[in-house]
């Protein structure tokens, strides 16, 4: 799921993984302090989904902590590249496909010897893996898997999904650690790959952030969201088949025949024209908006009447942890993995079954008369940044065993 954080300020600086790169280390200006040591995090680009959140929000929190860090880049590229925090140096290996970067993260990793790094997505955590052996360095090395795996295997691109089942069973197992994002994910994961269950790491993602009220209580410059307009139900993410909104608009034609509503998508993604399609087939261009990107949904989270999250299946959806947390009443699908824990099986918001349009219609009719809105406090307090900041370091440093 595209889990949308904090607002993070400009990088200083791109530059490729050349021998004399630095880091503004040894004797800083200023007063700072001397890092603790490197710690490299890796991602293809800043495209804008809920992983890249995820590594920003991370690179933040480790540069805090005391370490100088290196956020590794396939391509320099993608909507989050202004919210690199200020002090992450980028490093781009320059390549034009994730697979074809294993040489490249080589040389980094054998110039540079981070004390560890942390990948995540499935393709680059096989390149990091493959590329470590490759270097012979004794960088510590941490994937992280955010989503289903068998989800994914299932529902994927044919070519993309061959290549990951023959790379998988010989990569992850060579990882120093894995990451899984949730009890649903770690145990699909275990099962697929026939990993040692102990050996995989549940750690929730860094999704409450000390600037989520702020952003929250910021104005939305939107006629929807004027005072006596109609109430918006909202959704969040990459238009991708993963996130399954044609089941979401489809579920609001039903709706509309019961209730006065309007349906907002924030995200861009490759399923806009067949989603267009569908609008328009329905006749709900007045009332259903593809409104796109935005830097701050936040704001728009905490105005809506109903957030929404209709995917076919995810990892820990970090938007759904944000809506409760900005006390907006949630719908959301029972997929796997990770709706089901983070609303403790249907306490804090409605669960439906995955596909079911009927279902899911008369969930976010029921909401918009009766919000399901008992205190969540509990359901997102345990995704603050700083745990899970602290809980990534002791992995990545391997003072937790694994």
């Amino acid at each position: 799921m595209r889990s949308l954080f904090a607002s993070l300020p400009n990088a200083t600086s791109v530059r490729p993984p050349a021998d004399d790169a630095t880091h503004a280390t040894g004797h800083p200006p200023g007063g700072q302090r001397v890092p603790l040591g490197r710690i490299a995090v890796f991602v293809p680009t800043l495209v804008g989904g809920g992983a890249e959140h995820v590594v920003l929000t991370l690179a933040a929190g480790f540069a805090r902590n005391g370490y100088a860090v290196d956020l590794v880049l396939v391509k320099a590229t993608g909507a989050l590249m202004s919210r690199v925090p200020p002090g992450v140096r980028l490093v781009e290996l320059g390549t034009s496909r994730v697979i074809w970067s294993v040489p490249a993260l080589s040389r980094y990793l054998r110039r540079q010897r981070p004390l560890a790094l942390l990948s995540t997505l499935d393709t680059a955590n096989v390149v990091a893996v493959v590329a470590a052996r490759l270097a012979r360095c004794s960088t510590r090395i941490v994937i992280r898997q955010a989503t289903h795996l068998s989800r994914t295997l299932e529902r994927g691109p044919k070519t993309f999904v061959s290549v990951l089942k023959l790379m998988l069973p010989c990569s992850y197992p060579y990882a120093d650690a894995v990451i899984a994002v949730s009890h649903g994910v770690a145990d699909d994961l275990a099962e697929r790959l026939r990993l040692v269950r102990s050996r995989i790491h549940v750690v929730p993602n860094p999704i409450v952030t000390s600037e989520l009220r702020d952003l929250a209580s910021r104005s939305v410059e939107h006629e929807w969201f004027a005072a006596g307009s109609p109430p918006v139900v909202l959704g969040v993410g990459r238009l991708t088949a993963q996130k399954a909104f044609d089941v979401l608009i489809k579920a609001f034609a039903a709706v509309r025949t019961q209730c006065e509503a309007r349906l907002m998508i924030l995200g861009d993604g490759e399923e806009r024209p067949k989603l267009l399609t569908l609008i328009h087939a329905l006749g709900l261009q007045s009332v259903v908006s593809l409104h796109g990107f935005v830097d701050n949904p936040l704001a728009y989270i905490s105005r809506a009447k109903v957030f929404v999250l209709s995917s076919a299946w995810e990892g820990l959806p970090g938007v759904l942890i944000q809506a409760l947390a900005c006390g907006t009443p949630v719908v959301a699908t029972d997929c796997d993995s990770g709706p089901r824990e983070i609303l403790e099986g249907g306490r804090y918001g409605r669960l439906v079954p995955v596909g079911d349009i009927e279902a899911l219609s008369a969930a976010i009719c029921e909401t918009l008369r009766k919000p399901h809105t008992p205190a969540a406090t509990d359901a997102w307090c345990r995704y603050s940044e700083p745990d899970a900041t602290n809980r990534y370091l002791r992995i990545l440093l391997g003072t937790v065993n694994g």
